[in-house]
């Protein structure tokens, strides 16, 4: 649908600007019970959330940027647990949430418009002076494709002007107010709206591991997220320039401003965006041009309002929440997941809640954005299974097997030091780490034990008693013992086919053979229940 819109001046500019509103426009790819891929509006994706599976968002975070809206819809409507009783009958009994859906139908069109001149959703119409001039192309407000909004890194040129799709540029803003790096902005301060309009700051699931429980439908999964809160909701902020009181400034850097409910902490406006609409020549509305700037600031989150988070313990003894790794793979964190369930807080935090579902059989599902400093390098995430009653089998299991693992991983290497003392007698210092990695074949094992890893978590997931969870661990430590014996083997194939060669061969594999079944093996690869 397009219509002639005035100018910000307020003057007709003559040309055709789009409407989009994401309620009756389909934005929202979800997947059906027939296992296909469709786009739904948000409206239907709240009236038919229990027949459908979930969200199939083109990134993880993006799905939990969409997932994080509903949620945030669900709770502006009222359609939410007041507490822990409520929240049990909604889940128990599948309480629909067509009351969220009327809510977002009975809303104003002009408070949902993309490309409203003056409130456009989701972003702030006080850029619009500076659009033109400090924007960029429109593949700036995709994370994936941004690196650190100044040197773009997946060959999309800054200046691209290749249109978005309005669906797609709404998925991209959501998961920027989210997720959006922290760094500096390609728009100077001077001569704009203040100097630290160009200060990025790192999104409010930007630098933790999101935990979402995952049930058997969107509607399933969105209940089992919804907080219970008897206190205010809190605002939905639907765009910049509409707040309860004035937004930050940017001739200073503002102190954080403290979150007003649920509502208010899903929906926070991490960035200051604007996007220039077009229609493409087939006639759809577009996107050809994006600003990104500087967004409001929070104090730091109490404890109700981080429900979700995993801590793991810092070097000086204190506990951080759990961060995206790109030296360890999220399984090797399990353990911290089934703590925070085993350790969770009685009556007063989503683990605690989840442990009340006896009888039921749930998905963690764990998502974070890893960056290095200020560029994005990847999405991670992973999935693990949960059922009330087994979070300490499980909590069990995942220990014992990351220690398995990690001790595999250095009998490994120590074979493989063994083969460069003897094949490398006279080495020079500097060549020594790039030697040993020639045998080390610590790369191989952490990418195969994933697989069976995971197997074994699903095993003590459906194991009756402590006795198949020892003997689950026992076949699992047999696996990760046996493939390691074969990508030694593979790494000393490089060796010559001499003296030194079989020497340097033979004694690291008697070296891995006494480190697998040495006293300081742990018992499951000697296979001992412990």
């Amino acid at each position: 649908m397009s219509e002639t819109r005035p100018s910000p001046g307020g003057e007709p500019t003559g040309q055709l600007r789009p409407r989009w509103d994401p309620r009756r426009q389909a934005c929202i790819p979800v997947l059906t019970t027939a296992r296909d891929t469709t786009p739904v509006t948000l409206i239907q994706a709240l009236r038919q959330a229990d027949e459908l599976l979930g969200i199939s968002g083109t990134t993880a975070g993006e799905t939990v940027a969409l997932l994080e809206y509903l949620l945030a819809i669900c709770y502006a409507s009222g359609t939410c647990p007041a507490t822990v009783d409520d929240w049990l009958d909604q889940v128990h009994h599948n309480r629909p949430l067509t009351d969220a859906a009327d809510w977002l139908d009975s809303r104003p069109d002009g408070h949902w418009d993309l490309f409203h001149v003056s409130e456009p959703l989701g972003q702030n119409a006080l850029l619009a002076p500076y659009l033109d001039e400090h924007g960029a192309g429109p593949a700036q407000l995709v994370i994936e494709h941004a690196g650190d909004y100044n040197q773009f890194f997946d060959h999309h040129h800054l200046e691209h002007p290749a249109p978005l799709p309005a669906d797609v540029a709404f998925r991209a803003m959501l998961t920027q107010h989210a997720y959006g790096p922290g760094g500096r902005a390609r728009i100077s301060g001077k001569e704009t709206l203040g100097p630290t309009l160009t200060n990025l700051a790192t999104g409010r699931l930007g630098a933790r591991i999101r935990v979402v429980a995952l049930g058997e439908t969107l509607g399933d999964t969105l209940r089992l997220n919804l907080t219970p809160t008897d206190k205010a909701l809190g605002r939905f902020n639907r765009t910049w320039t509409v707040a309860p009181e004035p937004r930050r400034g940017f001739k200073t850097k503002p102190s954080g401003r403290r979150v007003d409910g649920p509502a208010d902490l899903h929906t926070v406006l991490g960035r200051s965006i604007l996007m220039r609409p077009t229609v493409t020549e087939d006639g759809q509305p577009a996107v050809d041009r994006v600003l990104v700037a500087a967004g409001e600031l929070l104090e730091p989150l109490p404890a109700h309002h981080m429900q979700d988070t995993v801590y793991e313990n810092a070097m000086n003894g204190t506990t951080k929440p759990l961060r995206p790794s790109a030296s360890r793979a999220l399984w090797r964190e399990a353990h911290a997941l089934y703590a925070a369930v085993a350790d969770r807080d009685h009556g007063t935090d989503l683990y605690d809640r989840l442990a009340r579902l006896s009888g039921r059989r749930l998905n963690l599902w764990t998502v974070g954005l890893l960056a290095k400093q200020t560029t994005v390098v990847t999405w991670v995430s992973d999935t693990f299974p949960f059922v009330p009653g087994r979070e300490r089998d499980l909590r069990y299991a995942a220990e014992r097997g990351s220690l398995i693992a990690e001790y595999v991983a250095s009998c490994l290497y120590r074979a493989a030091h063994v083969a460069w003392t003897v094949t490398y007698p006279n080495p020079k210092p500097a060549d020594k780490s790039s030697q040993i990695a020639r045998f080390d074949a610590g790369t191989e094992h952490w990418a195969h034990t994933a697989e069976p890893f995971h197997v074994l978590l699903e095993e003590t997931a459906a194991a009756e008693d402590e006795g198949q969870v020892d003997k689950a661990l026992i076949e699992y430590a047999a696996i990760l013992a046996k493939a390691a014996r074969r990508f030694l083997r593979n790494r000393l194939d490089s060796l010559p086919a001499n003296s030194r060669g079989f020497q340097a061969q033979a004694q690291a594999i008697r070296r891995l053979e006494s480190e697998l079944t040495g006293t300081n093996a742990p018992d499951e690869l000697k296979g001992e229940r412990t």
